[in-house]
């Protein structure tokens, strides 16, 4: 079982090059890269050998910006809790 589920909330720990990225504000078309730390959401889960993660990145205004397809090693899953032992 993937520790990244739908609906998560993620950071990217390495950055995303623009040819990976689907852009949806027109005033970022000219950046060259997601830095490493911008928060998403994971949207969809692709399974398979090498699963992949639908991530949309949305300001804090909840507008969106840019959405990209990542994997499991550029992903990293933001807790609110922390899990006790039982």
């Amino acid at each position: 079982m993937s520790p990244v589920t739908t609906l998560d909330t993620v950071a990217n720990i390495k950055p995303i090059a623009r040819d990976r990225l689907m852009l949806i504000e027109p005033e970022f078309d000219s950046i060259q890269q997601l830095p490493t730390g911008q928060v998403g959401t994971v949207l969809e889960i692709y399974e398979g050998e090498n699963p992949g993660y639908l991530v949309e990145f949305a300001d804090l205004d909840g507008r969106e910006y840019a959405m990209a397809m990542l994997t499991l090693d550029e992903l990293l899953p933001l807790r609110y809790e922390l899990p006790l032992a039982s």
